[in-house]
């Protein structure tokens, strides 16, 4: 990992810009962390819209977990903002606007076209990114995913034990294999679901939630479209991972 920038923004927040290989990143970390005082570190997870577009989005939850005593981090998703085009996933991309725009229906051969390549390349690149930043000595364990493709989430969360707890969006198309993968799932969950979410089959949300088999699983449902998410669902979010990733208060 190779850092190309830090800055301390004006709340005391530490933000590193950083490229691992060809893959631009973010860590922001909280001034109390330290070699001697390592933090929790949070993976922020976004759609794939790009860092540029989404970067005010994530520094705004970066702020949010430092304030809980985390180390926040993101990376570009294959194919987005200035990594090379990926041909697979733009044309799985335009097929799907065109459906939607047609008003046809979206198949499961569709989704598996524009969903699963994404999660088998975007996956190990999780993974890598998080070898590097462990290394750190003011970041530690334990980790937590929050938000992005939900098909992202559920695989990492499968795959690596090092994930102890996600936070997930519910507002992405998810192929039939995922959902499968969902049913091995079992470390603690909080999934957020806009109820009326104009681009999420709300039943399939559901199918995915009743899928996991985390015995800690919450499913926090609000009215409103995909942009219309309200402030306490975020403050809930926060509270998850705050209740499963930092130590527990000494008692008196």
């Amino acid at each position: 990992m190779h850092v190309t920038s830090e800055r301390r923004l004006d709340d005391g927040l530490v933000e590193r810009t950083f490229t691992l290989g060809e893959i631009p990143g973010f860590l922001w970390t909280p001034d109390s962390a330290s070699a001697t005082a390592p933090v929790p570190l949070i993976l922020l997870g976004h759609p794939t819209l790009g860092l540029d577009r989404m970067y005010p989005r994530l520094v705004a939850r970066a702020r949010s977990a430092a304030a809980e005593g985390f180390a926040a981090a993101t990376i570009e998703l294959p194919g987005c903002g200035d990594r090379p085009r990926w041909d697979t996933l733009a044309q799985a991309g335009a097929e799907l606007r065109r459906v939607m725009q047609a008003g046809e229906p979206v198949t499961e051969e569709i989704i598996d076209a524009l969903v699963l390549p994404l999660v088998e390349k975007a996956v190990p690149e999780w993974q890598s990114a998080l070898d590097a930043l462990l290394e750190l000595p003011e970041v530690g364990g334990p980790v937590g995913y929050s938000g992005g493709v939900i098909s992202i989430g559920v695989r990492l969360a499968l795959v690596d034990p090092r994930i102890e707890a996600a936070g997930l969006f519910a507002g992405s198309f998810v192929p039939r294999a995922i959902m499968e993968e969902a049913r091995q799932v079992t470390i603690p969950l909080h999934v957020l679901l806009q109820w009326d979410d104009e681009g999420n089959d709300r039943q399939a949300a559901l199918d995915l939630f009743d899928a996991f088999a985390s015995k800690e699983k919450t499913l926090q449902a609000n009215m409103g479209g995909h942009t219309g998410v309200p402030q306490h669902a975020g403050e809930d979010a926060a509270r998850f991972f705050s209740r499963h990733l930092l130590p527990m208060p000494q008692s008196r």
